[in-house]
Parts: C-alpha cells; structure tokens; sequence
C-alpha cells in the first residue's frame, strides 16, 4: 500500500514532472489526430478508387482485345465460382476531346471507356458519381430534359432545355450569315449587270440613295430581286427583293451555291434541336476549370455542358490502326472528386465503341465484383492459373492497378507515424531525466524505507509505479484531447481560417469541402499503450539505482 501513496505523492506534488506529462500528452494527442485525418483520407481515397475499379480486372494487351469474350466469361465463373457477385465487359482507349467553345476549339487527352449499361452498375458505383439523379438511378446515354445537378449553385442550364436553345440560336446565327453571302453575291452580280449596260453608279445621298438609284436601274432593264433579310440595311437593301422573280442568269449564277446549303435543307439530315448523337459522359474537371472570381469565391467556369456536342478522336482496332473522328453528344458529367479520373475518364455505350473501332464485338477488359468478405488475392491467382502471362492477358485485383499510390501513401503515414512517435520519445527521456533527479533527491527517504525493512523490488516498484502513473495520466489526457480535436475539426478548421484569412485546403485544387476523419479504436489503443510503455522503460535505469541503493551509504551524511 505505501508504493501507491508514495507514487500517487509523487504524482501530485513533483511538478517538474509537468513537463513531461505535457510531452507525453502532446505526442498522444498529434498522433491520434494524425493517424485519423489519413485514415480518413486513405479510406476515402481508396473508395473513390474503388468505385470506377472493380474488384479484379481481366485484361488484354492485344490490338484487337478479347474477340471470344462470351467463352471467357464462362471460364472465369467456372474458376471464381460462389464469390463471383457481377461480371461485365468493356473496352477503353485513349482518345482526344475536342470542345467548341466561343468560336475556339480546346483538346484534351482522355481515357475513352465504352461500358454496358445493363451490367457496368454490378461491378462498380459508377452511377452514383453522375450529376443527374436519374442517371444515379439508372446508367442512360439518353439525354434529360433537364434537372441536373440539383441544388448545386452555379451549374449551367443543361439538357435539352439547352440543346434546344442552343440550336435555334446556331440556326438563326447560320441563317444570317448565309443570307449575307447570299446579299453580298447579289451585290457583286447586279454591279456587273450595271456596268455592262452603262449604268451610273456615282450616286449622291449615301447608301439609300445608291440602293434606290440601283434599283430604278435595275428595274429599267427588267431585273427584280430578293426583300432584304431583316437585320441588313444600308447598301445591302439594294441587293434584294424577290427572288422567284429575278432572271435565269441571276437563279444560275455560281456564285448562288451558298443557298444550297440553307438550314433549311440541312434540317433534313439531323436537327440538333430534335435529335443527338451517341451520348457520352465526361469527367467533370474535361469540360470545367475551377478558379476564384474579383470577390474570391470559387466558382467552376464550364467550356461545355450536358446537351453540348463535342468531337472525339480516337484509333481504330487492329494492328495498323487509324485516326477515327465522331461526334457524341455529352449527357451528363461524372465527379468522383478523384482529379486523375475526372480529368481524364470519359464513358460511352459499349456497342457504340465497339462500332466504331471496328472491334466486332470484341472488348478490352473483363470486370468482376466479389461478394463482400472473398479473397481477391485467392481469386486472382487463380484467374492466373487460368490465363498464364504468355496469353496475353493479365489479371490484376483493384489494388494491384493503384500499387503505386497506395504504397506511397502507406509510407507516408509510416514514416509521419515514426516522426510524431519521436515526441514521445522526448518526453521518454524527460522522464528518465526526472527520475534520476528525484531519486538523488530523495536519497535519505530511499535509506529510510530500506532501513525500515523494505526490500530492493520494492523500492524499485514505487519508481515504476510514478512512471506507470505518468505515462497512464499522460497519454490518457491526449487521448481525450485528440479524439475532442478529431470530432471538431472541421470547426477548428473554419475558425482557423477565419483567423487566417488562409484556407486550409484549397478547394481550387481540392475537391472536397470536409475534412475526411476515420478514429479506429485499435489505433488509439496501440497509441495510449506506447505511452505507456516509454514511460515505464524511462523509469528502469532510475528504479534499479533506487534498489541497488545501500541505506548505510544513503545515510551517511544525515
């Protein structure tokens, strides 16, 4: 009972102890917040990650990808049996988008993936990334009416409530500047009408006078033309006043092959206010840029939206493949919020790609998802049995394909572990520091308790003991500290930024608007218990002098 009193003495009334009950506290708590905001990052990361990958990828290198695909499948249920949940096809190129947008054209380098509607939902949460709550519901390349992205400030009017606009004011747009060719032929040929019969084009009063004198010319030598369109005046009302009346040699003329090409006749062939192309869907960070406007908020500008068409170029299958150039109409965005897949990933209908490549029927990829709890390492390696490398197809889980970025961001929070552990360390020798100076200090009661019959372990035990309670009371306080950080921080977040006037995280780079948390129990444990344990092992050296301690040589001097 007196090693307690004494430890529990010790504790209460040795405030140079403080120190390092603040080190240990400090150490505790950075570490707990540390491992919790990756956690929550790496978790939040490798769910994006997962949710365009599936679990195993069965994948061809050749140029014309898997023409037997169909016998294929059936072979990889034959060998994943029971823990197969879903199976689908695609093909991916790398391809080019190139965006219309005010009279200038923009490229981008992206990943072009023809997906099957009816199965690409089983193997991965492709959908629930799309802007359109329908299209979350159900995978469609059909373009909506409208209602996209609701509730998101800023996002343009999309869909074919745009579609239509956009096209009537292309349409009125081509018809003016056809119909102002067409004036200024009209222009050029009664000109050389004039002229080859004298008349005088040397009119005073402007252009008015010019189009009314032309005109009364014109009507001398029995020429009639085309009312004006509305919008051009001036000059160009000379130019025009019926059409079905003009000569033959004006209707005949080449310099007419203009009407030709009215909208009007173009309508025939495809209506962009009535139909689109094959659908397509682009990762959102293609057809957007994010920066700050004059009052500095963040706002997303968009080259393109749903209900636009954009031109995509990408090779033909086959061993001498060739630049092939299609038009698709975009019908929804994807954001995972993972910038390498927003910027680079855009989805079309599998049959559509496969058309188009030439593939007949062929794909590139075999995706397959695994019922919860199955071991995707034991069904890749046995898909590799199946598909030995010299077949020219390999097969990789989810984790294999992001190898790279996983291991770094696992070293990372190994090596950030390691630093931050070193605080507590710190505070490890603080305490061995302390112990040696207290056990010098209190040499005469060391003698006293030996004198009175109590033994070297027992000495010992009451260092161990205030060790014990140090670390205990230490890494328990940061504990606390750090889960209440944890659970605030986001507010801490906001009040540091008020503060500032710096965000913490730029949502220009990244997009999100909370800071990812995850607090796992076992890690707070491991933390609490090396606390402790440096604690403890800082007070050994100290309790074994305190044993070994003889009370003649600790009372001498008294």
């Amino acid at each position: 009972m007196y090693r307690l009193l004494l430890c529990w003495r010790y504790l209460r009334t040795r405030y140079i102890a403080l120190a390092s009950v603040v080190s240990v506290t400090l150490g505790v708590a950075t570490l707990i917040i540390v491992n919790s905001v990756m956690d929550g990052f790496t978790t939040e990361m490798q769910q994006r990650m997962h949710g365009i990958l599936s679990d195993v990828i069965v994948e061809s290198h050749s140029a014309v990808g898997l023409p037997n695909h169909q016998a294929i499948q059936r072979s990889i249920r034959q060998a994943v049996g029971e823990d197969l949940a879903g199976m689908t096809t695609v093909v991916h190129v790398p391809a080019m988008v190139s965006i219309d947008h005010r009279g200038e054209t923009i490229t981008r380098q992206i990943n072009l993936i023809g997906i099957d509607t009816d199965t690409y939902a089983d193997v991965s949460d492709f959908s629930k990334y799309l802007m359109h709550p329908e299209n979350q519901k159900e995978i469609s390349f059909a373009l909506r009416e409208s209602g996209y992205a609701p509730g998101r400030e800023g996002f343009p009017e999309s869909g074919w409530l745009h579609r239509r606009k956009a096209a009537e004011a292309q349409k009125r747009m081509l018809e003016l500047q056809l119909e102002y060719e067409v004036q200024q032929q009209v222009n050029e040929y009664l000109n050389e009408q004039l002229e080859s019969v004298g008349a005088d084009t040397d009119i005073e009063g402007g252009s008015d006078a010019v189009a009314d004198k032309t005109t009364d010319a014109a009507a001398d030598h029995g020429l009639a033309f085309p009312e004006p369109p509305p919008g051009l005046g001036g000059s160009a009302s000379a130019a025009a006043k019926s059409q079905s009346t003009a000569p033959s040699s004006l209707a005949e003329s080449p310099k007419f092959d203009a009407v030709a090409s009215r909208p009007e006749d173009q309508a025939e062939v495809f209506d962009a206010a009535k139909s689109q192309h094959d659908g397509i869907v682009l990762g959102i960070s293609i057809g957007t840029t994010r920066y700050r406007d004059e009052a500095g908020e963040v706002t997303d500008y968009y080259y393109v939206q749903p209900g636009d068409d954009v031109q995509v170029t990408f090779p033909s299958a086959g061993n001498t493949p060739r630049a092939i150039n299609e038009h698709f109409t975009v019908v929804d965005f994807y954001e995972s919020k993972m910038s390498e897949y927003d910027a680079t990933f855009a989805f079309v209908p599998l049959d559509v790609l496969q058309k188009f490549r030439g593939m007949q029927n062929a794909v590139t990829s075999i995706q397959l998802k695994l019922h919860d709890g199955a071991d995707l390492n034991a069904a890749r390696d046995r898909l590799r049995v199946l598909f030995p490398p010299y077949s020219m197809i390999q097969v990789n889980t989810w984790r294999d394909l992001q190898g790279a970025l996983l291991a770094a961001v696992q070293m990372e929070t190994t090596i950030l572990n390691i630093l931050l552990f070193l605080i507590i360390a710190v505070a490890g020798f603080g305490i061995l520091a302390t112990f040696f100076m207290i056990v010098v200090e209190k040499t005469k009661d060391i003698g006293i308790l030996k004198s009175l019959g109590a033994s070297g372990s027992g000495v010992a035990s009451i260092f161990l003991g205030y060790g014990i309670l140090l670390g205990a009371f230490g890494a328990g306080v940061g504990a606390v500290a750090g889960l209440i950080f944890v659970a605030n921080i986001n507010t801490l977040a906001g009040l540091l930024e008020t503060a500032t006037g710096q965000e913490v995280f730029d949502p220009t780079v990244y997009y999100f608007d909370t800071i990812p948390t995850i607090v796992h129990p076992a890690m707070v444990f491991w933390v609490i218990l090396g606390a402790v344990f440096i604690a403890v092992m800082a007070s050994v050296l100290p309790s074994i002098r305190a044993a070994r301690m003889h009370p003649v040589e600790a009372l001498r001097y008294e």
